[in-house]
């Protein structure tokens, strides 16, 4: 009998041992990974803040990343949706002012008057409808997979492929894109971004924009800022009477206003606050990319060249060698070689080709030659 208690009670103090060993064993183990989690968030900390090649642009876009990730899916999912509003919002200046405003004009303005806005409208509207959907249906363009021969200056990353200059990778579409300047993201978010160097880009054609669509991308942007100050500019004062009107419908007695007039004063007001925001947001974007154009940059580019600037500052110059003067960088972007092109290829809906392939930039056929290099 005292065999088994024996024999038990060493039983026991062995598993007890056992039972302690496993909680200090197990205690280590989260000491350990507790502490390679504070030497891995000591070693975050201090590339960040104790690199010399780091500076707030970096921080800032350290900090943004799982923002930016977020964006780049949700535009994944929501492009259709933003082209879909973009053709509704469209479509619904387009049938007040066919049905609203083009009757007065038609009742009250001059024959001269009439020919004006009736040849104006039409064509800033065919110009609208054009690019857009050249924008948005065009291909960028795509460095060639299977030839190994092209020219490049650096191997993509994720691609594990050759990229030409000029060509970067579109975390969107997943791909390199030839002359990146952006892909189309949510509009809401650029405006909070591009104080911060990001690329700016809105959500408007639910695709990338590059060598082959960037003229389509840009000369949008033109002719719908131009059309929304035509709308915003004809009827303002229909705007000011409509304001006035809808400001009386409170009084007691309300005003004799029948149904048909109210819809049309809120119709106008719809129109011009409608067309003037988007005159005053769309048009702060066009100048920014006629500032690039001017300069022979893109959007990416600006951002590297910015950053190049700056670090050759001491003792040297940077040289963009993508710039060949102003007017030859329009002219380049434009694909104007004679003096007609100015009508043909820019005032009138044109699908000829950009210069080049997107995948050498030797020389500016309208700038003096000169070898391009990459940046």
């Amino acid at each position: 009998m005292q065999g088994h208690t024996r024999l038990f009670s060493c039983a026991m103090r062995l598993f007890l041992r056992c039972f302690r060993f496993g909680r200090r064993h197990g205690r280590s183990k989260l000491l350990k990974r507790a502490g390679e989690l504070w030497s891995y968030g000591k070693l975050c900390a201090k590339s960040l803040f104790y690199n010399s090649l780091t500076n707030s642009d970096v921080v800032i876009d350290s900090l943004f990343e799982p923002i930016y990730w977020l964006v780049d899916h949700v535009t994944r999912w929501f492009g259709v949706a933003f082209v879909f509003l973009v053709i509704v919002l469209t479509s619904s200046i387009v049938l007040i002012v066919y049905i609203c405003l083009l009757p007065l004009i038609l009742d009250t303005y001059s024959p001269a008057w009439i020919i004006w806005h009736v040849c104006y409208g039409h064509w800033n509207l065919l110009m609208i409808v054009f690019h857009y959907y050249k924008a948005a249906r065009t291909s960028p363009g795509y460095p060639p997979q299977m030839k190994t021969d092209i020219p490049s200056v650096s191997i993509c990353k994720k691609c594990i492929a050759p990229k030409p200059p000029r060509t970067h990778h579109c975390s969107i579409c997943n791909r390199c894109i030839l002359k990146m300047d952006h892909h189309c993201r949510i509009l809401f978010l650029k405006i909070s971004v591009i104080f911060l160097n990001r690329l700016p880009s809105p959500a408007w054609l639910n695709n990338c924009v590059g060598h082959f669509n960037h003229r389509y991308f840009f000369s949008f942007c033109l002719f719908m800022t131009m059309g929304c100050l035509y709308c915003s500019i004809s009827s303002r004062d229909m705007f000011i009477d409509a304001y006035n009107a809808v400001e009386t419908y409170y009084q007691t007695p309300p005003p004799p206003f029948t149904f048909k007039e109210r819809v049309f004063h809120k119709c106008i007001i719809y129109l011009w606050v409608l067309c003037s925001s988007v005159a005053l947001a769309l048009g702060g974007l066009t100048l920014w990319h006629a500032m690039l154009i001017s300069r022979g940059e893109t959007s990416i580019e600006r951002h590297i060249n910015h950053k190049e600037k700056h670090r050759l500052q001491k003792g040297k110059v940077f040289q963009n060698i993508f710039h060949h003067g102003r007017m030859n960088n329009w002219k380049v972007f434009f694909g104007v070689e004679t003096k007609s092109h100015w009508l043909t290829r820019v005032l009138l809906p044109s699908a000829h080709p950009p210069y080049g392939d997107g995948l050498t930039w030797t020389h500016s056929p309208t700038a003096t030659r000169r070898t391009l290099l990459a940046v």
